[in-house]
């Protein structure tokens, strides 16, 4: 089915719905710029210096790297710490927004990226569950008393061709060790999970007084099939915008093969938004 009789589809489910869920995944912010560290090849283009360590996504987003190798784990996610802070979100974040209040529809955002963009381009955050939790809150390395803390006092110098830190790195406050990103890396112990988990009671209580919900979801793959499940699991409707894995199985899907700014621009078309 052509592009536009699907946008058109679309922006009639989310006139006759009563609220949107807004799921994204990485796919979401390619199209501000971000890697989305799809398999090895892509990861290794970004991060040339971890091709030659032979490490792989899987293996610096490990935790244990902040014990044996901070300087390196630091390298990795500094950078993505300065370049989530760099990067704006694309038009695609703000004319979801806009749907939303220009229709007056009640929303939630669930998504698996820790770039804060979300929050950046505007939706609230009491309105937002970062299931991976957030590069922009801390936490100590061993999690020793619990606590969590904003990053926006720290600044993390990387020496981009080696990927490592070379200035100071964050610091428990607590217990002097060092301190790492709040988010769920690969085999984390010791991932505090107590800020992600309000999040997720706000919004199970959002799913539980919300009625006749639409999804729209955006980037989402199916490697780990977090953000998919959400909309797949619900009766209504979903949106479903991925260049590459844009199938579904769910009787009432809209599927749409494209990248999330243009399949978000379509529908807020159809919708009179711009």
């Amino acid at each position: 089915m052509e592009l536009t009789k699907l946008a058109a589809q679309a922006a009639s489910a989310i006139r006759q719905s009563d609220g949107i869920l807004i799921t994204g995944g990485a796919g979401m912010g390619v199209d501000s710029g971000l890697p989305d560290f799809r398999g090895n090849e892509g990861f290794w283009r970004a991060y040339p210096a971890l091709a030659e360590a032979g490490l792989s996504f899987v293996e610096i987003a490990d935790p244990e790297h902040f014990h044996s190798y901070p300087e390196r784990a630091w390298g990795f996610y500094g950078h993505r710490l300065n370049l989530y802070r760099r990067v704006q979100p694309h038009a695609g974040f703000q004319l979801l927004l806009e749907i939303t209040q220009r229709l007056q529809k009640d929303y939630f955002v669930f998504t698996s990226n820790v770039d804060g963009h979300y929050a950046k381009a505007g939706f609230d955050p009491e309105r937002i569950f970062e299931c991976h939790g957030s590069i922009h809150h801390l936490q100590c390395a061993e999690d020793c008393t619990g606590n969590i803390w904003q990053a926006n006092d720290h600044t993390v110098e990387v020496d981009e061709q080696r990927c490592l830190a070379i200035g100071p790195m964050p610091k428990c406050s607590d217990c002097g060790g060092v301190a790492r990103p709040n988010i769920l890396m690969f085999g984390d112990w010791h991932w505090n999970a107590r800020r992600a988990e309000l999040q997720q009671a706000r919004y199970e209580k959002w799913l539980r007084s919300a009625g006749n919900l639409v999804t729209i979801e955006c980037g989402a793959g199916t490697a780990i099939p977090t953000v998919r499940n959400q909309g797949e699991y619900l009766d209504g409707p979903l949106i479903r915008i991925n260049p590459r894995e844009s199938q579904s199985s769910h009787p009432n899907a809209i599927s749409m093969a494209m990248g999330a700014r243009e399949g978000i621009t379509l529908i807020a078309s159809e919708l009179g938004v711009f």
